[in-house]
């Protein structure tokens, strides 16, 4: 309708130029031509509060330029983009040369920091020579330098206005904690500022994610926290907006930064008066386009601060409106009765009185709603919140199967497109072999809408399978229908590896039990006893010898004698093989060395010992450990080596006890060995993992074999040993 009306006016204004002799564009000369403008942003104005940023300067500047004026608008990158390298850089200032070739702009308007920063940079590539007029800015980005074709507007920063505001709130306040970026540039002046008051200062300085919850933990009573934290690039699962609620629920929070703070727990701070601001930009964009050199226009610093407070945060830490500066600003605050229903009362006393019960009823009925509404958005938000955070993968279906929602630790597990519309995507990471049992089992649970669990494996984004433990529970509607499914899952490969692991290893022991039985057996039949039985053969002749008086009894004797001596030797090396109790007596160097020279005695080779300062005390599971790493690794080493000369090395080193067993034979190939049947090196690994210890193996053919474990003995652990003992 308005096109006609403008098309009517035009076509009169001809007709009436015609008839007066005159043209119709005789009054104002030739029409100007239309001026470009293009409005850049370093992300989408959505994404970074400034989609109302255009619409809040474009009326005053058309109001006060003389023409047409057409605004284009650009932007950098989007939030989940981590690119800020040059040669991204690059190809963003030659995309945009490109788009603009054809379009002589008049004015460029960056709206952010880093915009002014690439525009600046890349102007002469993108748009030479075209006026620069930035904004949103902090009054120190161009301080002391003026740069030529650039002027703009900066905005205030309330840091130390933000700090006295808290302080005058919170006159009990003993601690201040400042929830930082690393790369922030304030943290002075808070500093500064908070010495002044006599506070103690506590920098929680990370991007947001539960290291910084965690810290958050730990603050005291009477604390006073201040947010900055920019979002999370690296880390998208972690928003910063989700983590200032968390901490804003726990202590007063306060921040400089307008955007980041209302309406998700922060109290307020002081924020510049954006009605003036943007009156300040569009003055500055109105003389530039009316042809003043940016030069000759005065960077104009905005230093007009209004304090800005959320009512329901004040109302949760019982704060006065009457304690805040005169002139602030509160935000949502909940309307009173009477401004909330005020025309149907009006119209409640001109009705009869059913009437009036009628409308009573009707409006009681429509605050239950709202209030019911409110709950259930409340409901949601904490759910998506929970939902996002959890380590679980969590997902919903309808009740046709249709998936409906992935949190963001499934796309991020998955490497799923977030923005993607078709959820029922999610199958094609599930492994082929796994696809048909899980639709299948989803199929017969949407029949009859039972729980069920699964097991499956599930592509990461990496292109690793891991297999999941799947949960899900049905859901109902508000009427009590059945609504679909929610379910969790979990990561439990290294479970079942775990598993797998333990089922072998159990089988390994319970085979080399009844192999070290059987050798027992035999060590007991078949030498043991057979010399008893010789033994007491010989006394049994010597006894009816000396019956007869004969002479030989004395040399029988001495027989008897060494062969006795010698069966005590090996009953007690063979005791001594089972528990070595010079180990309890003298301690863990005098039982490693005794077994060396046992090794050297009994074999023929030679095994060399060293040790240097050890311990008074070794708790008893550390020294039966590296004493059994010591047999295993000398025994497998004179077995397996082929050669003669050993050496076993045992020192202290940092409060840690180091054991060193090494030969220079043929060795083996250590990798492979891992994954084979002998039970030495498991059984060696595990005794020292089991005392909080570290084992690796050195070795590969023809190259000799090096043993190494490293065992902890600190100072507490003794004492728990011997107060164990």
């Amino acid at each position: 309708m308005r096109k006609r009306v403008g098309l009517g006016v035009r076509a009169l204004a001809v007709i009436l130029g015609v008839f007066c002799g005159i043209p119709s564009c005789a009054a104002g000369g030739e029409p100007p031509p239309t001026l470009n403008v293009l409005v850049l942003y370093s992300a989408h104005p959505n994404e970074t509060n400034d989609a109302g940023f255009l619409d809040s300067i474009e009326t005053g500047v058309r109001a006060r330029v003389r023409g047409p004026i057409t605004f284009y608008q650009s932007y950098l990158t989007n939030r989940d983009d981590k690119s800020w390298e040059a040669s991204y850089l690059e190809s963003q200032a030659e995309t945009f040369r490109r788009t603009y070739a054809r379009t002589k702009l008049d004015l460029v308007i960056t709206v952010s920091p880093q915009a002014a920063d690439f525009a600046l940079e890349y102007r002469n590539k993108m748009f030479p020579k075209v006026p620069i007029v930035f904004t949103q800015v902090g009054a120190d980005k161009f301080e002391g330098q003026r740069f030529p074709g650039v002027t703009g507007v900066t905005i205030p920063l309330g840091v130390r206005e933000t700090i006295n505001l808290a302080m005058r709130l919170h006159p009990d306040t003993e601690t201040v904690a400042i929830i930082s970026g690393p790369d922030w540039d304030t943290l002075s002046v808070e500093h500064d500022e908070l010495l002044r008051y006599g506070v103690k200062v506590a920098d929680l300085i990370g991007p947001a994610g539960p290291d910084v919850l965690q810290q958050v933990s730990t603050l005291p009573p009477h604390t006073v926290v201040l947010f900055q934290l920019a979002p999370n690039l690296d880390r998208p699962e972690y928003k910063s907006e989700a983590l200032l609620d968390l901490v804003a629920r726990r202590f007063p929070t306060y921040s400089a930064w307008e955007n980041d703070c209302l309406n998700h727990g922060c109290i307020g701070g002081a924020f510049g008066d954006h009605s003036k601001q943007y009156a300040s930009v569009v003055e500055v964009v109105t003389r530039v386009l009316a042809g003043e050199r940016p030069e000759d226009v005065p960077v104009v610093h905005d230093a007009n601060f209004r304090f800005t407070a959320d009512w329901r945060e004040l109302q949760r830490w019982h704060i006065s409106e009457s304690a805040l500066p005169a002139g602030s600003r509160v935000l949502y605050r909940e309307p009173t009765f009477l401004e909330r229903y005020e025309k149907y009362m009006v119209l409640a006393t001109l009705l009869v009185a059913l009437q009036a019960l009628l409308v009573v009823g009707f409006l009681i009925q429509r605050a239950r709603k709202r209030k019911a509404e409110a709950v259930l958005r409340e409901s949601e938000k904490r759910f998506k919140v929970m939902a996002d955070t959890t380590p679980a993968l969590i997902w919903m279906c309808d009740a046709e199967g249709r998936v409906t929602y992935l949190n963001e630790q499934w796309l991020s597990f998955t490497g799923a497109d977030p923005y993607a519309t078709n959820r029922d995507a999610w199958s094609s990471h599930v492994h082929q072999d796994d696809l048909q049992g899980v639709m299948d089992i989803l199929s017969r649970a949407l029949k009859s809408q039972q729980p069920f669990s699964k097991e499956y494996r599930v592509r990461r984004a990496d292109g690793v399978y891991r297999w999941m433990f799947d949960v899900a529970s049905p859901r109902v509607n508000g009427d009590g229908s059945f609504a679909g499914f929610i379910g969790s899952a979990v990561d439990v490969s290294d479970r079942r590896m775990a598993q797998e692991a333990l089922e072998k290893v159990s089988g390994q022991l319970i085979d080399a039990q009844e192999r070290e039985r059987s050798r027992l057996a035999r060590e007991l039949h078949d030498d043991i006893c057979q010399r008893l039985a010789m033994l007491s053969l010989k006394i049994e002749k010597v006894s009816k010898s000396w019956g007869q008086g004969q002479s030989t009894v004395a040399d029988q004797m001495e027989q008897i004698w060494k062969q006795c001596s010698e069966l005590t030797g090996d009953v007690q090396a063979l005791s001594h093989e089972l528990h070595p109790s010079i180990l309890d007596n003298l301690g863990l160097a005098t039982a490693v060395r005794s077994y060396c020279r046992e090794i050297s005695e009994q074999n023929g080779v030679i095994v060399e010992f060293c040790s240097g300062d050890l311990p008074r005390r070794v708790p008893r599971e550390v020294a039966l450990s590296l004493f059994r790493v010591v047999q295993e690794a000398l025994r497998n080493a004179v077995k397996h080596s082929g050669q003669k000369h050993f050496a076993v090395c045992l020192h202290e080193i940092g409060g840690q006890l180091e054991l060193e067993v090494i030969d220079q034979g043929s060795g083996f190939d250590a990798a492979k060995s891992r994954t084979g049947r002998g039970l030495g090196l498991v059984s060696m690994a595990e005794r020292i993992y089991h005392v909080n210890g570290t084992f690796h193996i050195e070795s590969r053919p023809n190259t000799g074999t090096r043993v190494h474990a490293r065992v902890p003995i600190a100072a507490e652990s003794n004492a728990r040993v011997d107060a164990l003992n």
